[in-house]
């Protein structure tokens, strides 16, 4: 055994676990990622809070109800993951826009069973700010932030009625925050538009982090076309993205080229400098 509770051969093959809020997210924000740790042989696992059912249904002006749009952008999540390589993709089924109102035992629960019968050693996940103020993405945030404490936690019982599964704690190893620099948020709001959620009347804008912020920025310029080709599963919502299929390979790599992160915490290495591999310190 390791010292992450892993026998030998789970030594030997590492897993990423992201959390993530909705449909698209895994393709638009961490994209290139998960396709490169995949075609690195690292099992990757997707967690996604909702079925994006208040998402666009093609255009604007198309109306199709919640449940529709749920289960077709189920499908393109499905679809894109594939593309990216995704091993395995849970399904929480929380309402698109409420994941904040999800009882939070409730959703810290869900997400412990799904960590401890994968047991990543890493997990990817919005960062504290949501990336543009999104309740969704603060929320599933805060949750899988809680979610990777309970679950190392031997004497926690997310309450499945099956105490093989609970009763195996685990401890991810790593933890990191989708911290993005001002040019990536440049590239990506130039390509697409000023991202503002509204929230109780109030408009929230995306921030970048501060460059010395960022712990780690991972090279994912060879996987562009797969992100690329993710992002286009995502029919329903093309009408937002269909100015990226008239990018150059420049502007694509600046979108793509590399993800940056923000290290919550890790078991296994720390420091001042930068990484270049969510897995630094495992290897």
């Amino acid at each position: 055994m390791n010292r992450f509770g892993c026998g030998v051969q789970d030594e030997q093959k590492f897993r990423l676990m992201a959390v993530l809020a909705h449909p698209d997210d895994e393709s638009l924000g961490f994209g290139g990622t998960l396709a490169r740790y995949s075609a690195e042989q690292v099992e990757t696992y997707l967690v996604t809070a909702t079925r994006g059912e208040r998402g666009r249904f093609f255009s604007p002006d198309r109306k199709t109800e919640p449940a529709e749009v749920g289960r077709v952008r189920e499908a393109e999540l499905r679809a894109a993951a594939a593309v990216l390589g995704v091993r395995k993709v849970f399904i929480l089924g929380y309402p698109d826009g409420a994941v904040d109102q999800i009882d939070a035992a409730t959703a810290i629960a869900e997400i412990v069973r799904h960590m401890r019968r994968v047991r990543p050693h890493v997990v990817v996940t919005f960062g504290p700010d949501g990336a543009y103020g999104h309740p969704d993405h603060i929320a599933i945030s805060q949750f899988t932030t809680a979610a990777v404490v309970c679950a190392s936690d031997a004497g926690y019982d997310p309450g499945d009625g099956s105490p093989s599964d609970w009763s195996s704690a685990h401890r991810v190893a790593k933890l990191y925050n989708m911290a993005w620099r001002n040019d990536k948020w440049e590239a990506y709001q130039a390509t697409f538009r000023k991202l503002t959620s509204m929230v109780d009347g109030t408009a929230r804008q995306a921030n970048p982090w501060p460059d010395w912020a960022v712990t780690t920025e991972v090279d994912t310029s060879s996987y562009w076309p797969v992100v690329w080709k993710a992002v286009c599963c995502h029919q329903t919502q093309m009408s937002v993205y269909e100015r990226l299929g008239q990018l150059s390979e420049e502007q694509q790599r600046a979108l793509w080229g590399s993800q940056e992160f923000y290290r919550v915490h890790s078991a296994v290495n720390g420091g001042r400098k930068l990484e270049n591999d969510l897995f630094e310190g495992l290897r």
